[in-house]
């Protein structure tokens, strides 16, 4: 059974922008450099019929490319953060991406998500974080900006079951209208 899920794969080099914000907090178990990505719509652990029938909806997924830019680094969690993020301006491409990845996991016969659409890029999982040491690093990168880069593509991805985290694997490649990349995958 894979878990799944579709998102955004990011450039190198701002994956390495971002992986250059880590710094030491305790409690924090920060994302690997390559596993960095926009999560679109999380399928879990699903049997192959169902993921190829996924696979198969986000295929026939039809947008043009468009820009994003991620802004400023948050925490989800309220008084007990859980997950330290990197935030994107809003983009309306990536809201309606994200409602058509819905729409295909529904066609796929997934249950609907029960959590609005938050897009956000997570840098580390928080456990007991030391909330001084957690202040330092969003005011450190409160102001961070990242350059605004063209997604040409969105992605299939696959992790271990049950575990979750990385290392993620791209199972398929979807490219956007406009994309100078092409279709790849296994599920062809």
């Amino acid at each position: 059974m894979p878990r799944l899920f579709s998102g955004i794969d990011l450039p190198g080099d701002i994956k390495s922008d971002l992986s250059a914000l880590e710094m030491p907090l305790p409690g924090a178990s920060w994302i690997e450099e390559d596993d960095l990505h926009i999560t679109l719509r999380f399928a879990g652990d699903i049997d192959n019929r169902l993921s190829h029938e996924f696979a198969e909806e986000l295929a026939r997924i039809e947008m043009d490319v468009f820009e994003l830019q991620i802004e400023g680094v948050h925490i989800l969690g309220g008084n007990d953060p859980k997950i330290l993020y990197a935030g994107l301006k809003t983009s309306p491409p990536l809201e309606a991406l994200a409602r058509a990845h819905e729409r295909a996991a529904r066609s796929a016969g997934l249950q609907p998500e029960k959590r609005p659409f938050k897009p956000h890029i997570t840098l580390a999982r928080l456990r007991n974080a030391d909330i001084a040491s957690l202040t330092k690093v969003l005011q450190a990168h409160a102001l961070f900006r990242s350059r605004s880069f063209v997604v040409e593509e969105f992605v299939l991805f696959s992790s271990k079951p049950k575990t979750g985290g990385g290392p993620y694997a791209v199972e398929e490649s979807y490219p956007l209208r406009g994309a100078s990349r092409s279709f790849t995958g296994l599920y062809e």
